[in-house]
């Protein structure tokens, strides 16, 4: 039977739009997402989160109706930190170079808080939008990896190309996902291998 808490996300209340505002949604984010890697789901109250946060219930509460609207903001968080990690061009870079990259990139945005993560994965699933395997981030995120490819292939992008990139994402996210969930994130072996695997699969099997 599966752990994962269900629950359709409503959207924030107010988008905040002044500089003071945006601090004070962000620290929220940041504390709820504190809360949630150390205390999980069972622990995670929007009282704690506000008070860890240093605002008012009444501050968070004029942005997120409850706190299955800031889970969802954590996560998309989260989401951007993956999408910064796999934008980073890979000109000027040998192709070791940009898995090794691309590797301790995702290891370190999943090393700050490897307790969220594990939360994220196994205890509250995922709003409608961000389950959607044609979602605007699934689409940009398999994008970064299918330009990559074509880019070491010295074309303009084929389906071919985006095949393989989704390849890599499955690979890279399926052993970092698995490896929080071990707790051996911080393994250099896991980093060597994932590595070794990539850089085997993109010049043995994908002819780069």
């Amino acid at each position: 039977m599966s752990t994962r808490i269900p629950f359709a996300t409503p959207p924030m209340r107010k988008q905040p739009r002044q500089t003071r505002s945006r601090t004070t949604v962000e620290a929220i984010v940041q504390a709820g997402a504190r809360i949630l890697g150390q205390r999980g789901w069972a622990g995670f109250t929007t009282n704690a989160v506000a008070e860890a946060a240093g605002v008012s219930i009444g501050s968070l509460y004029q942005y997120f109706p409850d706190k299955h609207a800031l889970i969802d903001a954590i996560r998309r968080k989260h989401l951007d930190d993956c999408l910064a990690a796999v934008q980073k061009p890979p000109a000027g870079k040998s192709l070791r170079q940009y898995v090794e990259q691309l590797v301790d990139d995702m290891i370190a945005v999943h090393s700050g808080n490897p307790g969220l993560h594990q939360v994220l994965l196994d205890e509250v699933s995922a709003a409608e939008g961000l389950r959607d395997p044609h979602s605007a981030f699934e689409t940009e995120y398999l994008g970064c990896h299918a330009n990559a490819i074509a880019h070491y292939r010295g074309g303009r992008g084929s389906a071919a190309d985006a095949l393989t990139g989704t390849l890599v994402s499955d690979v890279l996210d399926g052993v970092i996902h698995n490896a929080v969930r071990r707790g051996e994130l911080e393994s250099t072996a896991v980093r060597t291998e994932l590595v070794r695997m990539l850089l085997l699969y993109l010049t043995d099997v994908a002819g780069l």
